[in-house]
């Protein structure tokens, strides 16, 4: 049972391929994600995130996501050297580049304590697969051309990890860079980070961005990521394992 709904201002699919699925199980994972935009939309101003940016809610009375999501950007800009952060040059706070990531990978543990192996989440292509298939074989994942959004460059199996790309061909020249304090100018149009889920490859494919150049290096130090970098002029650079995770015919 497969169903694509605009969720969180993205398309989001959920696909669930055990026999045992229901309607409701997949009804389930889309009312989290309208849950989680109703809660972090800097676009809704009732949101609680812009209550917060107006200075209409103090610490305490965050709720208990929203206090788990600012440890999270906390951690994650301490273990990036700040090249990921949550505050915006205005000042205000913007978690959208954790909460994805964050989001997809909590509709997945909601389907598995639903006792479901084997499903497919996506969010405007960040994506979190468990088990096998319809075909009862490994998920593959297309990898886009940044360049020719139409074009698939390369074929991934994740094997149940996570798969986060971050880049400018979908939405233009939206990442900044925190440390320069200005949008990023870099010659990397696409990254796309394996992790071992997607919160942590979402999360880290951003700030890896923000790198500009060096970010697959950045991602190639970390235990358990592997990264796949196209630049301006379409040429690639993989990280050492990122061929363990490429479709064999795509090799």
């Amino acid at each position: 049972m497969k169903e694509t709904r605009h969720s969180m201002g993205m398309p989001a699919t959920v696909e669930i391929v055990d026999v045992s699925v229901k309607q409701e199980s997949l009804d389930t994972a889309f009312d989290f994600f309208t849950s989680v935009d109703e809660r972090f939309s800097t676009y809704k101003p009732d949101s609680e995130i812009s209550r917060i940016n107006r200075g209409e809610l103090t610490q305490a009375d965050y709720s208990r996501e929203m206090r788990e999501i600012f440890a999270l950007a906390e951690e994650t800009k301490r273990q990036t050297n700040g090249y990921f952060d949550i505050a915006t040059p205005n000042g205000s706070i913007d978690p959208s580049g954790i909460v994805k990531g964050w989001a997809i990978q909590k509709a997945a543990d909601i389907l598995r304590s639903s006792g479901y192996e084997n499903f497919y989440v996506e969010i405007a292509g960040d994506i979190q697969t468990a088990g096998k298939n319809s075909d009862a074989q490994e998920w593959r994942i297309g990898i886009r051309n940044p360049l020719a959004h139409d074009e698939i460059v390369k074929v991934v199996c994740p094997q149940g990890r996570g798969i986060a790309t971050s880049g400018t061909a979908a939405r233009g020249a939206h990442i900044y860079d925190p440390i320069a304090k200005k949008p990023v100018e870099t010659t990397v149009a696409s990254l796309t980070v394996i992790g071992p889920n997607v919160y942590e490859a979402d999360r880290f494919a951003t700030a890896a961005f923000a790198m500009g150049e060096q970010g697959i290096s950045f991602i190639g130090s970390l235990e358990g990521f592997e990264g796949y970098q196209i630049d301006q002029s379409g040429t690639a650079v993989k990280t050492l394992g990122f061929t363990h995770y490429e479709y064999e015919s795509d090799r």
